[in-house]
């Protein structure tokens, strides 16, 4: 009788998975947390709106003829204020969005390691089904060559004529 061989049950050998969170264990700084903030509302449509309202507001207050005009048109003061927004909110958002790329970093580094993880036990799994296969195949080759004698034929006819009557 041929032996059936399997290949050695897998063996994890690798750190288990652990939550991206954890890795990270992000404690932010006040820095990083105002900039966070700072991007959170600017860009946000609130935001946007009240700044809109605010500019229409002002806009209107120095064209109508009823108010002391304090920023006739071109607008210049509005302008010097909204470059001066531009030039301080675009490095905060900056700060922000650098943090949040180099946690993206991470995951992505953290997603390959769970990918290469799981690549390796699907390979380990279709080796055993593999190994599966051919054993499945070296049983069924021996079954086809099974023979049999007349005399056990007959009783395992005799056999199956009682306990099919039953």
């Amino acid at each position: 009788m041929k032996k059936l061989h399997f290949p050695e049950p897998f063996v994890h050998k690798h750190e288990p998975l652990r939550n991206i969170n954890e890795i990270i264990d992000e404690k932010l700084t006040f820095a990083q947390s105002i900039a966070d903030r700072v991007a959170k509302i600017v860009g946000s449509w609130k935001f946007i709106i009240i700044q809109s309202s605010i500019l229409a507001f002002w806009a209107v207050l120095n064209i109508v003829a009823w108010t002391r005009h304090w920023d006739p048109y071109p607008f210049i003061l509005m302008n010097l204020f909204l470059s001066l927004q531009a030039a301080y909110t675009a490095p905060v958002i900056m700060m922000s969005q650098n943090r949040l790329a180099a946690r993206d970093r991470i995951e992505a580094h953290q997603d390959f390691l769970v990918n290469q993880k799981a690549e390796e036990e699907v390979r380990a799994i279709l080796t055993h089904l593999a190994a599966q296969d051919q054993a499945l195949a070296i049983i069924h080759q021996m079954l086809d060559n099974l023979v049999v004698s007349p005399d056990v034929a007959g009783e395992l006819e005799n056999h199956h004529d009682k306990n099919g009557a039953d």
